[in-house]
């Protein structure tokens, strides 16, 4: 007795390469880019806010067009 197979299955995509975990880590970046623009402790965080920051919200706008 032959099992039925479905052959037209949807691959399975690697899990960082789907947009909810995505879009996730490039919106904690983007605080995280906040969080060390807004502290008064440590002149380091400060200096590379401004690229942590860039670099989430580039991060979200490209995330943003892959698929579900």
């Amino acid at each position: 007795m032959k099992i039925p197979v479905d052959n037209h299955q949807k691959p399975k995509r690697l899990f960082l390469l789907r947009r909810g975990p995505m879009e996730n880590i490039a919106i904690t970046l983007i605080g995280l880019g906040f969080l060390m623009l807004f502290q008064p402790f440590a002149l380091i965080l400060y200096t590379y806010s401004l690229v942590t920051l860039l670099a989430g919200t580039v991060m979200f706008i490209i995330v943003s067009k892959f698929p579900e």
